[in-house]
């Protein structure tokens, strides 16, 4: 009986053990908000070893010590909850929490971008899994007043960043699903037509759909080396068209093997390596894409192999939106810093 690791299997536990909160959203049971000048209170920061620094190849290297520019990065939902628990918000000193967030999402995914900037990954009061299913529900104003929460560390996180480490330099924001719904607000409140627009590498806005509107002035990237533009993707299986997330021509799409919103097939032999685990390097040239401009998703062929791909339970490929093109977008990070910085 195979292994089915942990990035390609965690969304389905998830779901399956996560617990809703009970009752409504109680300001006055908020917990604590970290405070960003503590070290313990970021997942990553570039002057120390942590998960984020993880090398997954060894054709790899991680620059951040001479990188020249940053990468601020929002992670996905880690926090599912437990039975008869109230928060609506995660307690960011959660120690088992805080392990679970820096053994997955920075480790797999934070890690992308060490090859190009110093990177930095605020911890914040996510929102619990459950409470996704609130926004069109009756406890809809909780979902919302939960999320102000989550989005008031990112926003005090940013600033604390700003003031404390960026000393000007070129700024790369990247999410993946939580992580991009606050990274949208983000790039609205602090870049879209405002002065620091002009550091704005690019945005990986992943795994949340982004219309192609959403911002004023920030628009979807047109290849794979515009820079000061955001990219986007939601991954499912090939043929696939979700009830469940929002769908539509309106929806931005990136191809992140081709880098461009057409719609023409991207074959597996353009994928430069997927990662599932550091205990296997890349695997090459398994994970085709092609947008799908009517829904606004990204659709991939089931691979045959490895075998935990091939028997995924799922046609929502959601928690390897990332992993799947993992070398494609470190190389395409690398691009797009290269033509920002070029004269």
């Amino acid at each position: 009986m195979f292994r089915l690791l942990l990035l390609l299997f965690t969304a389905i536990v998830l779901s399956n053990c996560a617990r809703k909160p009970i009752g409504t959203f109680q300001a006055d049971e908020v917990p604590n908000a970290p405070d960003y000048s503590q070290e313990k209170y970021w997942a990553a920061l570039p002057n120390r070893l942590d998960s984020a620094d993880v090398i997954l190849d060894q054709s790899l290297e991680d620059v951040q010590a001479t990188a020249e520019i940053d990468v601020f990065w929002l992670h996905p939902t880690t926090y599912t909850g437990q039975k008869g628990e109230r928060n609506w918000n995660a307690p960011v000193d959660d120690i088992g929490l805080n392990t679970k967030t820096d053994g997955s999402t920075i480790k797999y995914q934070a890690s992308v971008f060490n090859g190009v900037g110093k990177v930095y990954a605020p911890r914040y009061r996510q929102i619990q899994l459950q409470v996704f299913d609130e926004f069109e529900g009756e406890k809809r104003a909780s979902a919302l007043q939960a999320t102000q929460i989550a989005y008031r560390d990112v926003k005090t996180a940013f600033e604390y960043y700003l003031t404390h480490y960026n000393n000007g330099r070129p700024i790369i924001i990247a999410s993946h699903s939580q992580g991009t719904m606050l990274a949208k607000e983000l790039l609205k409140d602090y870049f879209d037509g405002k002065d620091l627009q002009k550091q704005l590498v690019v945005a990986y806005l992943v795994g949340i759909a982004v219309s192609k509107d959403f911002f004023q002035d920030i628009p979807v990237c047109e290849n794979a080396t515009h820079a000061g533009c955001f990219t986007t993707w939601r991954t499912f299986q090939k043929g696939h068209r979700p009830k469940d997330v929002a769908t539509g021509d309106s929806i931005a799409v990136t191809n992140p093997l081709t880098w461009t919103k057409e719609a023409t097939y991207a074959p597996a032999s353009l994928n430069k390596g997927l990662i599932i685990t550091d205990k296997h390097p890349f695997y090459v040239g398994l994970a085709d894409a092609q947008v799908n401009n009517e829904l606004g998703i990204l659709w991939m062929t089931r691979p045959k192999s490895p075998l935990r791909l091939r028997f995924f339970p799922s046609k929502n490929f959601h928690i390897g939106d990332i992993n799947l093109y993992y070398a494609n977008i470190r190389e395409n990070a690398k691009k797009r810093t290269a033509n920002f910085n070029s004269p």
